[in-house]
């Protein structure tokens, strides 16, 4: 496990889902950029109440921050192209939406 603080931009919707024990959790999709430019998708899981809230409380090209455990993975497109992918277990989710001003 690589314990990781990943920034991007909400790809999609938040969809909350539930195990097949019951309990809920929520999916996304974050697109990050790396430091040439090009753009990584980040797979997001999260189960505890607060991450799930925040992250159903975003939309398509929000901006958000999260910390948690990242495992590095790769795909394939189309045309048979190697992509980086990186599948994350959000233990915090911060965006502007949550943010407060610090009182005086």
């Amino acid at each position: 496990m690589i314990d990781a603080l990943i920034a991007g931009r909400m790809y999609g919707h938040a969809e909350e889902r539930s195990g097949q024990a019951g309990s809920a959790y929520v999916t996304c999709k974050v697109r990050a950029a790396t430091d040439d430019g090009e753009l990584i998708f980040c797979n997001v899981i999260a189960f505890n109440d607060a991450a799930r809230s925040a992250l159903l409380a975003l939309g398509d090209g929000d901006s958000v921050s999260l910390s948690g455990a990242l495992t590095p993975k790769v795909w394939t497109d189309k045309q048979g192209n190697v992509r980086p992918a990186l599948d994350v277990i959000a233990h915090s989710v911060l965006s502007a939406y949550n943010v407060t001003r610090k009182q005086g």
